[in-house]
């Protein structure tokens, strides 16, 4: 019944900024962990920021110091902040959910939960 639905993607030029939302619906608050994933074309699915229910964030080493991500718990939405966007920041991103504790490690067989994704390009 978990439900994830992503907006907020679309074309910027290099240096720009975008905030990608997720709306999650159909779980209890507090009983999943939340990610964004991305994947660029003829590339692996890769993850880029993940929060556990305790609020602990965690962030790729690639987009550490741009990305932010936040969730307004009374509103079940998750949020990526994009910053100091660079072109191999773009690919089709995703939002995920998972109830396993190795969350943190940021494997996308580890989450079950899947958005339909949205597309960020960046342009040079």
């Amino acid at each position: 019944q978990v439900q994830l639905v992503e907006s907020g993607g679309g074309s910027v030029q290099a240096g720009g900024s975008l905030r990608l939302s997720c709306v999650v619906s159909g779980y209890t608050y507090g009983s999943l962990r939340m990610g964004w994933f991305r994947q660029a074309p003829g590339k692996e699915r890769e993850g880029v920021a993940g929060i556990g229910r305790n609020g602990i964030k965690i962030y790729a080493e690639s987009v550490k110091g741009r990305f932010t991500i936040s969730q307004d718990n009374a509103k079940n939405i998750l949020y990526l902040q994009v910053n100091s966007l660079k072109p191999e920041d773009t690919g089709m991103y995703y939002c995920a959910a998972t109830d396993s504790p190795k969350w943190y490690f940021l494997l996308h067989g580890d989450f079950g939960y899947w958005g339909q994704g949205t597309q960020v390009t960046v342009s040079s």
